[in-house]
């Protein structure tokens, strides 16, 4: 049984307890945000259990042969239990799987996928092996497959909750209307979109999820850093090279767009970052973000937004702010998704 920090409110995503603000442990692994050490990773798995934020998110396909999956196991020993480990299946492909593209918004066009049926136990049981852990607590397709049926997976993902392998389903990137029919298989505790404050959900996935009640898990809730208002430049091996809107043509325009928001985080006291998480907290009762970072005082101010109270009037003021408001050059990972 996973017990959770008092000191982080907890949410829903749908049957599945889990604290507001969760961590997203993509940052930990090589070929996301530069060179990486793993004992540091460790230690930042570590802080976030330590101030709460117990929802762990990986995926087999962040850094190579499993990275981040056996790294949060490592982190996790003897802590199992204090845990919502979450991760998904579809991009790492077994040897002798056929590869579909799937087009995306970044520079780099496309992701490979594959999430046919007769692949997806063997993605598990690799991941629990990575994870050292009998259990999945929240387990997600990661791109749906153009050439594979959502309603095919989502039936070889309930056959793992039959067997005692995963605890709740979850889909990630994926349309309204694949979720209505993911749903209709078998019931989706969560759905995970990119949102933020320059990357809004697409508002019919985000109505599908209330209509169902299917929580909403925020990735990139910080614009994959930009809205911390620390990033003034992308170094080499740092995947936010292929994303528009960090390009030193448009990273400064940007910076200068959004200062508003900095200006209102400054009015309340809280860092930018704050303010991001506690805006988002405020637009869904069952929305939890998954904002990552290597150092534990980063993630300590993280966790701290989910206790944050934002006044009608300050969110209206935030919202008149963003009305209109996109980065230049482009930050999304996918159109209508």
């Amino acid at each position: 049984m996973t017990t959770f920090s008092h000191t982080v409110p907890v949410r829903t995503l749908g049957p599945l307890e889990t604290p507001a603000i969760g961590y997203g442990a993509m940052v930990l692994s090589p070929g996301v945000y530069g060179e990486t050490d793993d004992d540091r990773g460790v230690a930042a798995v570590r802080a976030a259990l330590d101030a709460g934020a117990t929802h762990v998110d990986s995926s087999d396909a962040y850094g190579p042969d499993g990275h981040n999956e056996r790294l949060i196991g490592r982190a996790l020993a003897g802590r199992r239990d204090e845990a919502v480990v979450a991760t998904k299946f579809g991009l790492s492909l077994p040897e002798g799987a056929e590869g579909r593209a799937h087009p995306v918004g970044y520079a780099f066009g496309n992701l490979t996928v594959n999430a046919e049926p007769r692949y997806v136990r063997g993605y598990a049981e690799s991941s629990l092996r990575n994870l050292n852990t009998d259990r999945i607590d929240l387990y997600y397709v990661h791109f749906p497959d153009p050439a594979v049926p959502i309603e095919d997976t989502v039936g070889a993902m309930a056959e793992l909750v039959a067997a005692g392998k995963v605890r709740h389903l979850g889909l990630s990137n994926v349309t309204a209307e694949q979720l209505r029919r993911a749903h209709a298989v078998h019931p989706v505790a969560a759905v995970q979109a990119q949102w933020s404050m320059w990357t809004p959900v697409d508002p019919e996935l985000h109505a599908a999820a209330r209509e169902l009640g299917v929580g909403v898990v925020a990735w990139g809730p910080l614009g994959t850093g930009f809205l911390t208002g620390a990033v003034t430049d992308v170094a080499e091996g740092d995947f936010r090279r292929h994303i528009g809107a960090f390009d030193a043509a448009h990273l400064k325009a940007n910076h200068d767009r959004f200062a508003p928001l900095r200006a209102v985080a400054a009015d309340l006291g809280l860092t930018p970052g704050q303010l991001a998480l506690a805006w988002l907290l405020h637009q869904n009762d069952h929305v939890v973000p998954i904002p990552g970072s290597r150092t534990p005082a980063h993630i300590e101010e993280n966790v701290a937004a989910a206790r944050v109270e934002l006044h009608a009037d300050t969110l209206a003021r935030i919202d008149g702010i963003l009305a209109g408001l996109a980065p230049e050059g482009g930050a999304r990972l996918l159109d209508g998704a």
